[in-house]
């Protein structure tokens, strides 16, 4: 697991900057914008790609059966449901099994984690942009409940990472043109302007996605990144904009005004009374409990999932298509329980609902009769939604019917997220929250001034908070989703309740899920226990560092017995007067160093001008994702073994340090804080060898920490 640097200051990347002519650099500016441009573009596109698959591959199942319905052949028409569901399952199953299995889940925890500098393997590759995008249709379609919301920020952050690398080198896709953005902090942003985009995408939510990128992804914020995302998802919007606008006029198939949750509430002003607070406060604590309960429950499902799909890819695709029959047998099954109800009168839309979308599904209704749970269960999930938020439709559902369906939304939901599809857990929040949302609306009916799809919103965003506990990014995505403008502050109030009350039981769901990955993740905040500890109290040892004239033999032989990354370089006598620190150099810079093979036969400080003739900045460019040298492909001959190179023009001669008596706790949150991956500790007294050590990701873990001082427990 890579860790993450910004820009390394060494004699080579100076004379760069200092040799860039102005054109050259005006062409970085121009390029990076006209990439996070590029970005929102390709966001925008497969975010309507998506929708329009999904819209049409659901829509022709959900026709196809209803027709077989309307003949009475109700057996047969279940056959053609879960068949469908199952076909669709499969393949997606097939695709994260065999190709990508990096892109099952909802990508959200693995972005994060990247952003907080963990470069897990294969995580943004090319083959998981695929599966992704093509897995992520296909589980939708294929009826499971969960949401494309999730995996589109995943997709966003795989075309940034794709634009941001100069292409793809295994896939011989590649631009020299862009080999600019080779340093991690500029990989860093577009990957933040990927995941905002595919917020916007999958919400068309812009300011939303922004916010997201602001509270949930990004570990490391800068002025400069927030009008860089927020140009993304302006983008994004547009494209989306444009795109349904030419939908409207019948060209997409199926596609009509579905597909992009956008429901419009905004028709009176409601006004809230005391009473209606009091139910407010009440859904805010539903919300949390809840929400808590979720998360414990996702948790110990995930452990178990994770032992079934360690065995191989088939029982993955196996655990997949179980899961697939239990949801088909659910949604077409649990519908035969409901009553059947007299059309309302004067009901602005046609009832039964002909076709797919629609309030009113007749199920195995007689003629001037509706089914309401068919019309929750047998729907893409983004019709239930809006269904369930639709205005003015008090009596449509019944209570049991709500009941019903809460039950199977919140446990297909759960068991449903740990299968090998990539799966977003948005919608199945959604959908949940909005049903006990219009449960507890209904039931307060008599009392309050508010539309019971109103009462849908408000349960939706507690249920979200007690499970994401995201506040400010939420409430905008709800709100850019829904135009409900005056419902603000009652949706702030419900999900400041829900966020603190389920915050007593355990974190949110996307933190839970890095820690049982495994992910070295880095919190904002230090532990309590870090207080009691200095910072040379966890370097791992022992020490390995170069001088800055280093024989040839000593680097190779340090490089192939340990994996370090970073190793200091320190001066001794007779070259320097005392020893001292000349600063870090990079495990993938020595390498590249090496391979040009110019060694000095004695040792003596060069002008290190060789070095910039030879190479230039980009030679030393952080490669893509799984390449770069490593020693292995290196040989060299006796002879060369025993001769000299210099290592001081590609030394970063300011690294960041600190000093050993400094306070673990200090030094753990400087290092998150700057995004760094080496921390160099120097001795407080003068007269010593001029460094302590070096802190990394992994001394600051609790593991490692705990494993050194086992007497340290976490009551501190």
């Amino acid at each position: 697991k890579k860790g993450k640097r910004g820009i390394v200051e060494n004699d080579l990347f100076k004379q760069d900057w200092r040799s860039r002519k102005k054109n050259q650099i005006f062409q970085y500016v121009v390029l990076k914008w006209a990439l996070v441009l590029l970005i929102g573009l390709l966001t925008g596109l497969v975010g309507f790609f998506n929708n329009l698959a999904v819209e049409n591959i659901a829509g022709f199942k959900l026709v196809l059966t209803g027709d077989l319905m309307l003949q009475k052949r109700y057996f047969t028409a279940f056959l053609a449901y879960g068949g469908c569901n199952l076909v669709l399952g499969a393949t997606a199953a097939a695709l994260c099994a065999y190709i990508a299995p990096a892109a099952a889940g909802s990508g959200i925890p693995e972005v994060k984690a990247y952003l907080n500098g963990v470069d897990a393997y294969s995580i943004l590759a090319p083959s998981t942009l695929f599966v992704k995008i093509f897995g992520s249709i296909l589980g939708v379609s294929g009826g499971f409940v969960l949401g494309k919301e999730g995996p589109m920020v995943h997709t966003g952050a795989c075309i940034a990472n794709l634009l941001g690398q100069g292409g793809s080198r295994k896939y011989h896709l590649t631009w020299n043109w862009l080999k600019y953005f080779k340093n991690d902090r500029d990989r860093r942003d577009l990957i933040t302007c990927g995941a905002a985009a595919g917020v916007a995408a999958a919400f068309r939510a812009p300011v939303g996605g922004v916010l997201f990128a602001l509270e949930e992804a990004a570990s490391w914020w800068r002025s400069a990144l927030l009008w860089r995302t927020f140009f993304t998802t302006a983008v994004v919007a547009v494209v989306l904009r444009a795109l349904i606008e030419f939908c409207r006029k019948g060209k997409c198939g199926l596609f009509g005004q579905g597909g992009l949750i956008m429901f419009d509430l905004s028709s009176n002003v409601p006004s809230y009374g005391t009473q209606d607070l009091i139910a407010i406060i009440i859904l805010g604590v539903i919300g949390g409990v809840f929400g808590g309960l979720f998360n414990f429950l996702l948790d110990r499902i995930l452990r178990v999932y994770s032992i079934i799909n360690e065995r191989g890819a088939p029982s993955k695709i196996l655990l997949t298509i179980t899961i697939s029959i239990i949801t088909s047998a659910c949604s077409y099954g649990l519908p035969w329980l409901a009553a059947c109800s007299p059309c309302p009168v004067g009901s602005m839309e046609e009832c039964p609902t002909i076709g797919r979308s629609g309030n009113f599904k007749s199920f195995q209704c007689p003629p001037g009769h509706y089914n309401g749970l068919a019309s929750l269960f047998f729907n893409t999930n983004d019709d239930a939604i809006r269904n369930l938020f639709s205005r003015g439709t008090e009596n449509e559902f019944h209570m049991s019917s709500l009941f019903v369906f809460f039950i199977a939304i919140y446990c297909l939901g759960l068991v449903t997220y740990g299968i090998a599809v990539p799966s977003g857990l948005f919608i199945p929040v959604i959908l949940a929250g909005a049903t006990y949302g219009r449960i507890v609306g209904t039931l307060l009916g008599p009392m309050s001034d508010i539309d019971p799809g109103l009462f849908a919103l408000l349960g939706a965003a507690s249920f979200l908070g007690g499970t994401m506990r995201m506040t400010v990014s939420v409430c905008v995505i709800l709100l850019e989703l829904t135009n409900e403008l005056h419902m603000l502050p009652l949706v702030m109030l419900v999900l400041l309740i829900s966020k603190t009350i389920a915050d007593c039981f355990n974190k949110g769901v996307y933190d839970q899920i890095v820690v049982m990955k495994g992910l070295p993740f880095m919190e904002a905040h230090a532990e309590p226990y870090m207080r009691h500890l200095v910072a040379s109290d966890v370097v791992s040892g022992p020490l390995i560092s170069f001088s800055g004239v280093e024989k040839v033999g000593n680097i190779v032989h340090a490089l192939r017995i340990t994996g370090h990354n970073g190793f200091p370089v320190v001066d001794e006598p007779p070259v320097s007067e005392a020893p001292e620190l000349v600063g870090l150099v990079l495990r993938s810079h020595v390498l590249v160093l090496l391979s040009g093979r110019n060694f000095m036969k004695e040792k003596v400080k060069t002008s290190g001008s060789f070095v910039l003739r030879r190479f230039g900045a980009f030679d030393f460019a952080k490669p893509g994702s799984g390449k770069g040298m490593k020693i292995e492909d290196l040989d060299f001959t006796e002879e060369e073994m025993e001769m000299y190179v210099d290592l001081h023009p590609i030394t970063n001669t300011s690294p960041y340090t600190v000093v050993e008596t400094m306070s673990l706790a200090k030094a753990a949150v400087l290092f998150r804080a700057l995004g760094l991956r080496h921390l160099l500790v120097v001795p407080k007294t003068p007269g010593r060898f001029p460094i302590v050590g070096i802190l990394t990701r992994h001394d600051l873990m609790p593991e490692h920490i705990h494993g050194l001082f086992p007497n340290l427990r976490k009551s501190h």
